[in-house]
């Protein structure tokens, strides 16, 4: 753990003295927080969070790749991959570690959130249970797109292509029980399942089925493997 911790802290003072991390966090700030806004202004006898909870998931598809599209493609870039690589670190260590790294990231910027439901609890009752299960929600999806985003990152050493690719996959994943149209029988439960936007939803209901926990840390799983995978590839 001493190891992970390690490559974490590094990563999070890099996300702290890199500009582009100011801009990515300030525009979803910015965003999120005009949309939640006009909605309330035209839902305004509502005292929900259901349209944030609707809207952040899709602006997290480009957040989650934007942070972590030159965990490793930078690396690879400059060079210092392989300076991190001779220390005695293995390979799920250095990727572990830098996915911690970009969760503690998605965690502070859901936290500056957390403003909109104390106003609106300010205005009236608020179900809280609901919203602490819709920011679970939104807390593993966004840890699934981080995961997917170093995985896009291991795989290139240029940034954009990182963030193109980790984007198609994530935007892919969220919506893929819309592109196939109305599949039925077990080709629709197929679909549900591979949605990340299927087990959000049933999370941002108030529900936190394990069912749905267990698609984020599968999805969480397979994408840190085969980052590993392609990392360790270059030892050779």
């Amino acid at each position: 753990m001493h190891n992970v911790a390690f490559v974490m802290k590094r990563e999070l003072g890099s996300y702290f003295n890199s500009v582009v991390a100011y801009i990515v966090v300030i525009l979803f700030l910015m965003i999120t927080g005009a949309l939640f806004w006009l909605s309330f202004f035209q839902e305004i006898n509502v005292l929900s969070l259901r349209s944030f909870f609707d809207q952040a998931p899709l602006f997290l598809a480009f957040f989650a790749p934007a942070i972590t599209m030159g965990l490793f493609a930078t690396e690879k870039r400059s060079g210092t991959l392989e300076l991190l690589m001779t220390m005695p670190i293995s390979n799920f260590q250095i990727v572990l570690g830098k996915f911690l790294a970009s969760v503690v990231l998605l965690a502070v910027v859901l936290l500056m959130t957390l403003p909109y439901a104390v106003t609106l609890s300010r205005l009236g009752p608020l179900d809280w249970g609901s919203v602490w299960a819709g920011y679970i929600g939104l807390l593993l999806l966004g840890s699934s797109y981080c995961a997917i985003g170093i995985m896009a990152s291991s795989w290139t050493r240029d940034q954009v292509v990182a963030i193109l690719l980790a984007f198609s996959i994530c935007f892919f994943l969220y919506l893929v029980n819309q592109l196939v149209g109305q599949p039925t029988g077990t080709m629709a439960r197929v679909v549900e399942y591979m949605s990340t936007s299927y087990h959000f939803q049933n999370i941002a209901r108030g529900v936190v089925d394990t069912r749905d926990v267990f698609y984020y840390f599968s999805l969480i799983g397979v994408s840190l493997v085969v980052a590993t995978t392609s990392i360790g590839a270059r030892r050779w």
